[in-house]
This record gives structure tokens, C-alpha cells and sequence, in this order.
């Protein structure tokens, strides 16, 4: 993202890229004089590099919606058409059954990642309740560091 501009950051990604240490000459590890070897700092910290939790919060919420609603759906579905086929002895096809049942948990599946990706990632913004403008701008921030990481690798 070093070509990005600042605008187009993640609301929660580190301020600043930390440079990489130069690789030392190949010296046997430091030992601490409790025999332990001295561990190598990580160039981020653990909270530098974390979601907030205004923003889990967020993520979690609609995926539960976008992914709850359509897998009760087909749940449902089942047990609807177990019900009419019984009790009201109308013949579904169960292929149309299992057609139908087969969407609402696709939709499940695909509402997981339209949850996370449609929630605002800024902790200051909540967004839209379906958000759209949310899932494009995060959706191409993705795909600018799946392209960086891919122009990384062939380098």
C-alpha cells in the first residue's frame, strides 16, 4: 500500500511502515545469562495491528443478519415442506425442495463475507444499514493488496 495515498489507508491499519532490520551477518543467537535466547521483536504490536472492537462489533452483528436470516430461511424451509408433504399431502418435487434449500444456505455462506466486507472498517462511521458504498470502498482495498502481494511475489 506503499503507493496508495493516506486517504485510502485502513481506518485501523499501523500509521507508518516500519522498516525491515538489515540482515546480520549469520552470528549464533544472543543468550540471555538465564540461557534463554533473546526473542526477536515483531515489527507491528499486537494492538497496532488489531480490529477495534467498535469495529468487530460491527462485523459481528451483520454477519449475523446476512448470514442468520438466510440459513433460518433454509432450515425452515425443511421443516415447512416436511409439514406440507405430511399433513397437507400436496407432492413438492424434491429437487425443488432441495433446490431451494440449497440457495438459502449459499446466500448464508455468501452473507458471511458481505457482512464483514459491507461494515464500515472507520470505528468513528457506522455506514449505511445495507452497506453497499461500505462493500465496494473494502472490497477494493482487498483487491489493491491481493494485486501488491501478487506484483510482491513475482518480484
Amino acid at each position: 500500500m506503499s503507493s496508495e495515498s493516506e486517504g485510502n489507508r485502513l481506518p485501523f491499519e499501523p500509521n507508518k511502515k516500519r522498516q525491515k532490520p538489515a540482515k546480520a551477518q549469520s552470528k549464533p543467537p544472543v543468550v540471555k545469562e538465564s540461557g534463554q535466547k533473546e526473542e526477536k521483536k515483531p515489527p507491528f504490536t499486537k494492538q497496532e495491528t488489531a480490529i477495534p472492537q467498535v469495529v468487530s462489533q460491527r462485523m459481528i452483528r451483520r454477519v449475523a443478519a446476512f448470514c442468520g436470516i438466510p440459513t433460518a430461511l433454509g432450515i425452515s424451509t425443511l421443516i415447512v415442506s416436511y409439514l406440507i408433504i405430511s399433513y397437507a399431502k400436496i407432492k413438492i418435487p424434491a429437487m425443488a425442495v432441495l433446490l431451494v434449500n440449497m440457495g438459502l444456505f449459499g446466500l448464508g455462506v455468501l452473507g458471511i463475507t458481505y457482512g464483514v466486507l459491507s461494515a464500515s472498517w472507520d470505528e468513528d462511521r457506522v455506514g449505511h444499514w445495507f452497506g453497499w458504498s461500505e462493500f465496494t470502498t473494502n472490497w477494493g482495498r482487498m483487491v489493491a493488496v491481493w494485486r501488491e502481494t501478487r506484483q510482491k511475489k513475482a518480484s
